[in-house]
């Protein structure tokens, strides 16, 4: 969402390199050049005038200390401002059960799907949640949301025969406690823009279940136009935080720098993608640092801490070790990485990469292997050596490629299997030493297993361990 923000914050930032000291004039340039990014991102213009101002009154007169640069203290100066802007320490909900959500916005936000995704992952913190249709209006809304329930082996109660909109509030929030839940979160109808029929429902609704929370559900793609939404529901309901959805597309993120200061209103969550699982905690202080290029370890981590099993990562690692690594190895190893999003959006979390297109090519360059897996069989996956012409033919046919392709996928399997038992001696043991840092990021004793080195830093520019 950010690339190009992130690309003409650098630029401004390189103009620093080499100052001995940050003065009015060495700066104004650099932070031209910055609040020209902001305002090209879609951010409102007070607020971009306005953090530049702050900025340049943190940063001027300041000496430069010896162990860092001119460019170093204005990126921590920058930060810290951006911190501000996106709502530092904010992003949680109440702590409180029985917890009582609702969510409101435009038509088209995705409101329904968040309900879902925020449900499951409360889910996962301890909470019975159910789910409460609203939307009478748009039509297959209540299939919609009863469909994703069922999926996700959520509870919801909807009313297909009553267009109170109140009324089936009340009376989805009396049939979630008699279900003994927790978590009652009531998905509303939306309208194309902001009108008084929906602003009167929803403030109907709001007095009639009396959520603790009322989030609103704005895509991030409305650019300026969100913040004008946000404005609009906060003064009629009284907004507690706000979910940016569809921060996976190429809308310029300039919503997610203007809401917090326009409406006083915290991000909360944020959406990432279509699946399920693609909805993450809204952390300013990560956020700041994928803006300026410096990647988000911190979520890498978690996402692997939730989606790898460690045992089957060590049981993994072990046999890497051993250079006893098979393709059946490869593919459960493969699939829990898949568990954590797309290439892409991981890249993008590995400092130094936020500038490195990783896209739908590369996507299907991972299935297409995959593909070539599945169609050996299990002797085959296990003795690749037995992978002779005819087999390797079989196997292309079967996964809709070719026999170069799969040559190409067995010749690099075999020097990822060299490699690994260069690394089995002594010599071996030091080399990863050195790339201890690493270690948390690919076959590491208890880290995120490695996608070997197949293609590694090849075509499409991926990092060695994403390859293909």
């Amino acid at each position: 969402m950010l690339e190009n923000l992130t690309d003409r914050m650098s630029k401004a930032l390189r103009n620093l390199r080499g100052i001995g000291k940050l003065t009015e004039d060495n700066m104004a340039e650099a932070l031209k050049e910055v609040r020209t990014a902001l305002l090209s991102a879609d951010v409102h213009f007070k607020v971009a005038r306005q953090f530049v101002e702050d900025v340049k009154a943190a940063a001027l007169g300041q000496e430069v200390l010896a162990s860092v640069t001119p460019g170093q203290q204005i990126v921590k100066i920058i930060n810290d401002e951006l911190e501000n802007l996106l709502g530092e320490g904010a992003g949680k909900l109440l702590d409180k059960k029985p917890l009582r959500i609702m969510l409101v916005g435009l038509h088209g936000s995705g409101k329904t799907t968040t309900s879902v995704k925020l449900a499951k992952r409360l889910a996962k913190e301890g909470y019975k949640p159910a789910l409460v249709g609203c939307d009478v209006y748009r039509p297959a809304a209540i299939d919609q949301l009863e469909t994703l329930c069922r999926q996700e082996d959520l509870p919801c109660y909807t009313d297909r025969d009553s267009k109170n909109v109140p009324k089936i509030g009340r009376a989805g929030m009396d049939w979630a406690k008699d279900q003994e839940r927790n978590l009652i979160i009531f998905d509303t109808a939306g309208r194309l823009q902001i009108d008084h029929d929906l602003i009167d429902e929803v403030k109907k609704l709001r007095d009639k279940v009396m959520p603790d929370e009322v989030l609103l559900v704005a895509d991030a793609a409305l650019g300026q136009e969100a913040v004008n939404v946000a404005q609009h529901f906060n003064e009629a309901v009284n907004l507690t935080g706000i979910v940016l959805t569809k921060l996976d597309g190429d809308a310029r993120g300039g919503a997610a720098l203007s809401m917090k200061t326009i409406t006083g209103v915290p991000i909360k969550f944020m959406g990432t993608g279509e699946k399920m699982d693609d909805f993450d905690i809204f952390h300013a202080d990560r956020m700041a640092q994928r803006i300026l290029g410096m990647g988000d370890v911190v979520s890498l981590v978690e996402k692997a801490q939730d989606n790898i099993d460690e045992k089957e990562a060590q049981r993994l690692a072990e046999k890497m070790q051993r250079a006893e690594f098979d393709f059946e190895d490869f593919l459960a190893q493969m699939r829990q990485v898949k568990k954590m999003g797309s290439i892409g959006s991981l890249v993008k979390m590995m400092p130094g990469m936020s500038g490195l297109e990783v896209g739908d090519a590369e996507e299907n360059k991972l299935k297409q292997t995959e593909a070539m897996i599945l169609s050996m069989t299990v002797q085959e996956r296990r003795k690749p050596l037995i992978l002779n012409a005819s087999r390797r033919k079989r196997i292309a046919d079967g996964s809709g490629t070719t026999v170069r392709d799969v040559n190409q996928l067995i010749k690099q399997f075999g020097q990822m299997r060299k490699m690994m038992k260069m690394m089995r001696g002594s010599k071996g043991r030091k080399m990863m030493k050195k790339m201890g840092g690493m270690a948390g990021l690919g076959g590491g004793k208890g880290g995120m297993p490695d996608l070997g080195s197949l293609g590694g830093g090849g075509k499409g520019g991926l990092p060695p361990g994403l390859g293909m």
